[in-house]
C-alpha cells in the first residue's frame, strides 16, 4: 500500500476502479486459498495442543467449538502477508527501475494495485469475524441488539476495546484499516485532486503497514512468546525498510531525485526521512541479533505495556496534522506555478 509514481500530471484519466477490481478477483482467490491453509494449519496446532495461544488463552483449546476465532486469526496473517507484499510491490514501483528487472514497471504498478485492494478486503474479514466471535460468545444477557451493539463498538470503533494488550494492540490494527481505506482509494481520486496532492497524501500509508506490523506483534498470539516466529516477523522488515531506503535515494520519479530538490524544506525534509529509516533498519537488527523484540517467556508473568492507548491518539493526531500541511504545501506550490505562468496550464 505504498504509493507508485505514475506520470498522470497530463490530466490522464486513471484507471476506473470496477477494472481493477476484476483484476484483483485472481490475487483475492489466491489470498483466500492461503488463508483457508493458515487456518488448517492453526487448527491443527491447536487440536494437538502445540499453539502457543493457548498459554495465553487455555479456554480455546477446543478448536472446533472456536472456530471462528480461528478462521479470524488466519484473515489477520493472510492480511497482514498481503499488506507485506502491496508495500514491497509499491516501493519497487515508486523506485528508479534497476536494468535488470525483468518484469515492466506498468505490470508491478497493477500488481500493486491489485494487492492493495485484496489487503484491504482481508483487513475488513479479519476484523468482522472478531465482531461475529464476540457477538457467539458474549453473555447470554442484554439480548440480541445489545450484544451486537457492544460486540460493534470493541471490534469496529477505536478505543472501545477496554481490556489487557487489546486496548492498544486493536486500537492500532482498527487505525491501519481506516487509514488504509481513504489512502489506497485516494488513487482513484487523482484525476480530480491532482497528481501531486494524491502522491502527497498516498506516501503517508506506508504508516498502515508500519501499524498493521505493530498490532500483529502486541496481539498476535502465535507470536506473543520468543521465538523463531517472532523473530521471523522482525525479520522481514528488513527488506521493506531497505526498499524504502532506495525509494528514497533513487526515486522513480526525476523530479524527485536528490539533485533536483529545491528549498531547504524539500532538502530537510528528505534528509529525516533518510535518518529515520537508516536508524529503523539499525533498531530491527538490533532487535534480532539480541532477541530484546518485547516478545513474554512462557509462565513468566511480563512487564506491562509501555505504550498507552492516549500515545496512540497522539500520534494519529500528528498524522492527521502532517497529512493537512503535506496537502497545504502542494496546493500552494500549484498555485505559484499558475500565478507565474499567468495562468492554469493546459
Amino acid at each position: 500500500m505504498v504509493s507508485t509514481t505514475t506520470t498522470d500530471d497530463t490530466g490522464r484519466r486513471p484507471s476506473e476502479p470496477l477494472a481493477d477490481l476484476r483484476a484483483a478477483v485472481p490475487d483475492a482467490v489466491a489470498a483466500l486459498l492461503l488463508t483457508g491453509a493458515i487456518f488448517a494449519f492453526l487448527h491443527h496446532r491447536v487440536r494437538t495442543g502445540v499453539s502457543a495461544t493457548l498459554e495465553v488463552m487455555p479456554y480455546l483449546a477446543d478448536a472446533n467449538a472456536y472456530w471462528m476465532y480461528w478462521l479470524c486469526q488466519a484473515f489477520g496473517w493472510s492480511a497482514l502477508l498481503w499488506a507485506w507484499m502491496t508495500t514491497m510491490l509499491g516501493l519497487v514501483r515508486s523506485a528508479r527501475p534497476p536494468r535488470w528487472l525483468p518484469v515492466p514497471p506498468a505490470r508491478i504498478e497493477r500488481w500493486h494495485r491489485a494487492t492493495s485492494l485484496t489487503t484491504i478486503g482481508l483487513m475488513f474479514a479479519h476484523a468482522f469475524l472478531f465482531f461475529t466471535e464476540l457477538v457467539r460468545t458474549r453473555e447470554p444477557g442484554g439480548g440480541w441488539v445489545g450484544r451486537t451493539w457492544n460486540a460493534f463498538v470493541e471490534a469496529f470503533v477505536p478505543g472501545g476495546y477496554s481490556s489487557g494488550t487489546g486496548r492498544v494492540a486493536i486500537l492500532l490494527g482498527l487505525l491501519a484499516f481506516y487509514l488504509a481505506i481513504p489512502l489506497s482509494i485516494a488513487f482513484y481520486l487523482r484525476h480530480r485532486t491532482g497528481g501531486r496532492t494524491w502522491r502527497a497524501l498516498h506516501r503517508f500509508v506506508i504508516v498502515v503497514y508500519v501499524l498493521s506490523a505493530w498490532h500483529t506483534l502486541l496481539y498476535g498470539t502465535n507470536v506473543w512468546f520468543d521465538g523463531w516466529p517472532r523473530t521471523t516477523l522482525w525479520l522481514l522488515q528488513i527488506p521493506v525498510a531497505v526498499l524504502l531506503l532506495v525509494r528514497l535515494l533513487a526515486p522513480a520519479r526525476r523530479s524527485e531525485r536528490l539533485r533536483r530538490l529545491a528549498g531547504w524544506l524539500a532538502v530537510g525534509r528528505r534528509a529525516v526521512a533518510l535518518l529515520a529509516v537508516s536508524a529503523s533498519i539499525l533498531v530491527v537488527l538490533a532487535v534480532v541479533v539480541t532477541g530484546r523484540d518485547g516478545g513474554r517467556t512462557p509462565g513468566v508473568d511480563g512487564a506491562g505495556l509501555s505504550v498507552h492507548p492516549w500515545m496512540v491518539w497522539f500520534g494519529t493526531a500528528v498524522l492527521l496534522v502532517a497529512m493537512v500541511v503535506a496537502v497545504a504545501v502542494v496546493r500552494a506550490a500549484e498555485r505559484r506555478r499558475v500565478t507565474e505562468r499567468g495562468g492554469p496550464r493546459s
